[in-house]
């Protein structure tokens, strides 16, 4: 049976569940290398919920000094093409600070790691993942339009630099592709210790999406599965309709089923929680059902014109150059769109909508 804490926490309280989280999930840090990856989706402000808050950072980056490690790193792959725009994010985000001089652009060392040949035969992965003795992920409580929710398990997407991950989007071609395409991903290397800010959660239309909610929780499990399934049960979706989870489970990495977690503290659905559009479409495990769903009932992004600002973010970001500047607006070509939602990950406005 696996295990996941519930702890309460502000980010002035912080350091407290992050204590508790090394008595429940102990890990010999002696001389070892120790990467720490916050969520660090693109540049933004702490308030607006998009990455790991850098208070939760901080304070496992000063847990994990009293440990004595050989070495503490600190890095991600923000976006979706990385290179050169890593340490922008880490500054204008705050992890920079937070991450008290241990900060490295991973995106700079990439390796080969054998993937998947039915999407790739290998990708190219942080040279410091493969190589680093110890993994925390730091995950936020999100939403996200294309898989329900961004927790665990998406937060290992971040372990691929440059455009890798738009052209994973390109291969998939659909959602439920994409599920399992993360689960790919995060099996190249599964984090040790995975330790979630739920203090201010997103709701909506995520992983970038203007609609917060107070939580005041941290959360914190050794097995991703485990954790993923508390997130789906508290915004109100039930994990054994997630694509991911499913494939996860079938790959022996966990389970989702509530019944075989124990829960350290007091798991309650949020109530009223706005979950993205595609959270209600039929059951994941029929095919025909996907198909169906596929072909009639695509959700495509719009733009919003009283938020944009035509700066070409999207255009620039989508893997299938499916958007264009019409009008001095742009528009998708719904022929060509995957629904990959890129262009809504990293519109800096939040001016992309999904209908």
């Amino acid at each position: 049976m696996k295990t996941v804490l519930v702890h309460p926490a502000t980010y002035d309280t912080v350091r407290q569940a992050i204590d508790r989280t090394f008595e429940i999930f102990p890990l010999n840090l002696t001389g070892k290398t120790v990467l720490i990856k916050p969520n660090a989706l693109r540049t933004s402000t702490a308030d607006e919920a998009i990455v790991t808050h850098p208070s939760v950072l901080r304070a496992v980056v000063e847990k994990v000094e009293t440990l004595s490690p050989a070495a503490i790193i600190v890095g991600d792959n923000p976006g979706v093409v990385s290179y050169g725009a890593n340490e922008e994010c880490f500054e204008k985000t705050g992890l920079m600070a937070a991450a008290k001089g241990y900060y490295r652009n991973i995106g700079n060392e990439p390796v080969k790691a054998g993937f998947n040949p039915e999407f790739m035969p290998w990708v190219s992965v942080s040279r410091i993942v493969m190589e680093a003795d110890i993994i925390i992920s730091l995950p936020r409580f999100k939403t996200h339009g294309l898989t329900v929710i961004s927790g665990a398990i998406k937060n290992s997407y971040g372990i691929l630099p440059g455009a890798q991950k738009s052209i994973l989007h390109k291969i998939a071609g659909s959602p439920k592709r994409f599920h399992e395409v993360i689960v790919e991903v995060f099996k190249i290397r599964v984090p040790d210790l995975f330790i979630l800010d739920a203090v201010v959660g997103m709701e909506g239309n995520g992983p970038a999406s203007p609609d917060l909610r107070d939580i005041g929780l941290i959360l914190a499990a050794d097995n991703a599965v485990a954790m993923d399934a508390v997130i789906a049960a508290m915004m109100g979706c039930d994990p054994s309709r997630l694509r991911f989870l499913q494939k996860a489970k079938e790959e022996g990495l966990g389970d989702y089923d509530l019944k075989t977690i124990h829960i350290i503290g007091k798991l309650e659905k949020i109530p009223n929680f706005k979950l993205p559009p595609m959270s209600g479409e039929g059951n994941l495990k029929d095919q025909a059902v996907q198909e169906m769903l596929a072909s009639k009932n695509k959700f495509r992004p719009k733009v919003d014109q009283t938020l944009c600002t035509a700066c070409g973010t999207c255009v620039a970001q989508c893997p299938v150059s499916a958007l264009t500047m019409m009008d001095e607006f742009p528009e998708v070509d719904p022929d060509i769109c995957i629904t990959c939602f890129c262009c809504q990950e990293m519109c800096p406005e939040k001016a992309i909508r999904l209908s």
